[in-house]
């Protein structure tokens, strides 16, 4: 802290002795001045103790000492000392009697004491504070430094910097979940200011704020964390009143050590990403062994347990993306699961454990979102590294209906348990299937046969001649002949499942009802 105006009467070398204002000794002098002039206000900035020996002073008259004291209380002075001997033998009773109406301190300055010796003690304390600021700030990079490469990282300097501050810090990802919290009984406090901190993250780096939510809160000061344009995470302190300038270089000491670790983090997490790219593409090709001994340890047991696989896609709105993976990994790092997330095109795919929390966060996350964010998440149903290239399908299959139906989140299970005849309506199903019987029609229209109709009996009585003739009231040879005109007008043959497939389908999209006619 800076010098006192009681450290100074308590100088042996100065005899600075207290005339007025003993119960104010505690203010702290930032600078010592002396001027002679009647107002020597506009070159002052606050916090000075200004030295006179009053030569120009009108010492005899009360009302212009008052309006004297007064200009110098109302430009920040925090005292006042007079230099006897010189001008004056003594102290003016009317500057006496100003300064005790204005409670500005006033110590009388002995002539032996020249003012430039108390500038000198005022200079010599303050460069000694700043000396004992600076290497404290040192003394607590250091500590911080150490506890963040211990096996304890972020909680450790989290731990020391709460203890440096005097208060509770936690450090946030952008999604603004608390990842780390010290001390823990700080947890419920730090939880509020989710809001804060995702506006802040959305600011360019470096950014700051100061917050609170109650009068009696904590005073709580946000600072952002990572070198890029936007920040990686951001820290948060709470301290029961502004920080001093030890606190200050131990909050910018931290900022900057947490800044080196997100940095490497990115790097490793950045490897990390390939890595589960590689090994998702060896999953997806029906190579489990080969996936499992490239990834080791690096997923735990992830690998071996019951797990599922969700694709997300968020159209225009890559944001909704990156945090919909902030989330899955803050939730998976704070339960101690491991979670393999890897890009798919635009999209996003992760693996999480069945019935985890970082599957519960994907699913909460995707809840909480409105569909005009663009944000979709197809879910499959649990399985296993065996199975996983047909469980990513079955993800994308409900994807790709989650967008059609306008829903953020749709399991595989909802698309399978239901009907796929609603599906039908999407105006993308209708065009592709006006496409693919357009000639069918056209031979129809022109007068030259049922083809369209014959072909719905025949699939309807799953190609069985004679009971699909029947139904058409013709003869089964005619029939045969419809059929064959069919497969020469589309040029596909119907003893293929899936063109049979694709006809009925088409013909379903396309009838005046669900059920056709």
């Amino acid at each position: 802290m800076l010098p006192t105006l009681a450290a100074l009467t308590q100088h042996t070398g100065l005899k600075l002795a207290v005339r007025a204002g003993a119960d104010r000794l505690d203010a702290e002098v930032r600078w010592a001045h002396a001027s002679e002039l009647t107002d020597p206000t506009p070159w002052l900035d606050g916090g000075e103790l200004l030295l006179t020996t009053g030569l120009k002073l009108p010492v005899a008259d009360e009302a212009l000492m008052r309006g004297y004291v007064e200009r110098l209380a109302g430009a920040g002075v925090v005292g006042l000392g007079f230099g006897v001997g010189v001008n004056h033998p003594e102290v003016p009773p009317a500057l006496l009697a100003a300064v005790g109406e204005a409670g500005l301190p006033l110590l009388e300055v002995p002539r032996r004491t020249p003012f430039i010796a108390i500038a000198k003690a005022v200079s010599a304390a303050i460069a000694t504070e700043q000396y004992r600021t600076v290497t404290a700030g040192f003394a607590a990079q250091r500590e911080l430094t150490r506890a963040a490469l211990s096996d304890g990282g972020h909680h450790a300097l989290l731990d020391r910097l709460a203890a440096q501050v005097g208060g509770w810090a936690a450090l946030y990802d952008l999604s603004g979940t608390a990842t780390a919290v010290a001390p823990s009984w700080a947890a419920r406090r730090a939880a509020r200011l989710g809001t804060e901190v995702r506006r802040l993250g959305a600011r360019s780096a470096p950014a700051s704020a100061v917050c609170a939510h109650e009068p009696d809160d904590d005073r709580v000061e946000l600072q952002t964390v990572g070198t890029g344009h936007l920040p990686r995470a951001v820290l948060a302190i709470g301290t029961g009143a502004p920080l001093g300038t030890a606190e200050r270089y131990a909050l910018q000491s931290a900022v900057a050590v947490l800044t080196l670790l997100t940095e490497r983090s990115r790097a490793y997490q950045a490897a990390e990403a390939r890595l589960g790219s590689a090994v998702l593409r060896m999953l997806l090709s029906g190579e489990p062994d080969h996936a499992r001994a490239v990834a080791g340890q690096l997923y735990g047991t992830l690998l071996d347990a019951p797990l599922r696989v969700l694709v997300a896609g968020a159209g225009e709105e890559p944001k909704a993306l990156t945090e919909l993976g902030s989330a899955v990994e803050s939730a998976a790092a704070r339960a101690g699961e491991s979670v393999l997330a890897a890009a798919d095109g635009d999209g996003l795919v992760l693996l999480a454990a069945d019935g985890g929390a970082a599957l519960a966060a994907a699913a909460e996350y995707a809840a909480g979102q409105e569909p005009r964010t663009g944000l979709a998440v197809g879910m499959s149903a649990p399985t296993g590294t065996a199975t996983a290239d047909t469980a990513y399908q079955h993800a994308r299959e409900a994807l790709l209906v989650a967008r059609r139906r306008g829903r953020t989140l749709v399991e595989h299970d909802d698309v399978a348990a239901g009907s796929v005849l609603p599906l039908l309506a999407d105006d993308a199903v209708r065009a592709f299937a006006d496409g693919m019987l357009r000639a069918l029609r056209e031979h129809d229209e022109r007068g030259r046969g049922d083809l369209v109709a014959s072909l719905r009996a025949w699939l309807a009585r799953h190609g069985q001649w004679d009971a699909a003739a029947a139904d058409l009231g013709v003869h089964r040879h005619t029939l045969r002949y419809r059929m064959r005109r069919v497969e020469e007008i589309l040029d596909r043959s119907l003893d293929d499942p899936d063109v049979r497939m694709e006809l009925w389908l088409a013909l379903k999209a396309t009838a005046r009802s669900p059920l056709g006619s």
